[in-house]
């Protein structure tokens, strides 16, 4: 039983690990009506900044980190600028599409900078884990969790009762109403970039606090797709019970069904649940449902 309560605990920070990193689909989404296939390589990329800034460079964590997010924060606005500001009123294909090509141009640029080297990740959660009798928690994961959540509400309360909030998901729209209402496209996609880049900073911290970067650390983005799917791409708060219902179910699925089939069914299971719940409910379990008069 105690065996169960740790699957079930650790599996539910994992999957608000996961919730963290979806959020940055879900930001970029709501403000853009883009699909970021390059969440994963923003969070390694945010991840070697954080590397850089207090491995490489020496500095100390309190300097090295808001540098880092500061990185983070301007090569999404590049990003924006570079790629998406040419795209306003396009279809949403095109945009979908530079999202791609985004992906292989981030990663080439990761292994031009920083090798394909495995380097190892600074400490900054403690690595002692937080011992409540025989249940035994990682000190990051919870922390993580912690923020996750905070983030969670405090980003739902900011989309949903906001000026700013509002305006972005109005641009989400339809761009060309949105700007013939008087609203900067350019300035609420730039915004969500920049948001998504630095929750991939935070996401890579809580991931990799202590452990190990190279460019095989994207796979993050790819796991947490199913919670983006899952919650809906215009929830943030549903994020929270999508992530967490698809770390319980990854993680009993390793605990219980892995050893069963002999391989690795609890990666693929929440592609598994995903799949089917999207069968039933396209939009996903908190997602909108778009009504358009003909």
């Amino acid at each position: 039983m105690i065996d169960f309560f740790n699957y079930l605990i650790n599996g539910a920070l994992s999957g608000l690990l996961y919730a963290l990193i979806a959020m940055g689909f879900v930001v970029i989404y709501r403000a853009s009506k883009v699909f970021n296939f390059a969440q994963g390589e923003l969070v390694v990329f945010g991840g070697y900044m954080v590397w850089w800034t207090i491995i490489q460079m020496g500095l100390p964590m309190w300097v090295g980190l808001p540098i880092a997010f500061a990185s983070s924060a301007l090569f999404g606005f590049m990003i924006e600028r570079i790629f998406f500001a040419r795209l306003v009123g396009e279809s949403v294909f095109s945009m979908v599409m530079v999202t791609i090509g985004l992906l292989i141009l981030i990663r080439g640029i990761v292994l031009v900078l920083f090798g394909p080297q495995v380097r190892a990740f600074p400490i900054i959660f403690p690595l002692d884990p937080i011992i409540l009798g025989d249940i035994i928690v990682s000190r990051s994961m919870l922390y993580g969790g912690i923020i996750t959540i905070v983030i969670g509400i405090g980003f739902s309360w900011f989309f949903n009762r906001t000026r700013a909030g509002l305006t972005m998901t109005a641009v989400a729209e339809d761009h060309q109403v949105a700007m013939s209402m008087g609203i900067s496209v350019q300035r609420s996609i730039a915004f969500a970039w920049v948001l998504g880049a630095v929750l991939s900073t935070l996401g890579a911290m809580v991931h990799l606090s202590g452990r190990s970067i190279n460019m095989m650390s994207s796979d993050i983005g790819m796991t947490a797709l199913p919670v983006a799917l899952l919650a809906g791409l215009e929830s943030l708060a549903g994020l929270l019970l999508a992530g967490v219902l698809v770390g319980v179910i990854q993680g009993l699925a390793s605990a219980y069904l892995d050893p069963l089939v002999g391989g690795a069914l609890g990666s693929v299971f929440p592609f598994i649940i995903m799949l089917v719940v999207l069968l039933i409910r396209p939009t996903g379990m908190f997602g909108w449902k778009t009504i358009e008069r003909v």
